[in-house]
């Protein structure tokens, strides 16, 4: 089958993340639309930078997408998913396939709490935010 949008999965790509999809829910109906088609959607949104509502016609309808997407982040079934390709691109990388080390950005963490902060920039460290939390990066590699 043709791909229509750059950021549909190969059928590679699909047998990876298929089964790490959840099943529909026991007792409930049968789902009545494509999952594949659900994901690739996802997919198209979060590649594209778009909104929901801009999803083009030949995906299921907005509503359904954003309902799997929204119950997916919820159960932890996206972080899953993002665990397992972080794995696989490791591996492909040479790599082990868990990282071993990990880091903190100092700008985005403050060390003290001051009353009359006006924010900073990295040419404006306080003293406090030079010590070691500025060497520490969430970066995993």
């Amino acid at each position: 089958m043709p791909k229509s949008y750059t950021s549909e999965m190969t059928d590679q790509e699909w047998e990876i993340i298929r089964p790490l999809i959840p099943a529909a829910k026991e007792g409930g109906r049968n789902r009545a639309v494509n999952i594949r088609k659900i994901v690739d959607a996802i997919f198209y949104v979060s590649k594209g930078g778009i909104q929901w509502r801009m999803l083009p016609k030949d995906f299921p309808p907005m509503g359904t997408v954003y309902g799997y997407f929204a119950q997916w982040k919820r159960d932890g079934a996206w972080e899953k998913i993002h665990d397992k390709l972080r794995q696989i691109t490791r591996v492909i990388e040479g790599k082990e396939s868990e990282p071993t080390a990990g880091s903190i950005e100092s700008q985005s963490t403050r060390t003290t709490e001051e009353a009359n902060n006006r924010g900073f920039d990295a040419g404006e460290k306080t003293r406090e935010e030079s010590g070691i939390l500025s060497l520490i990066h969430w970066d995993y590699y």
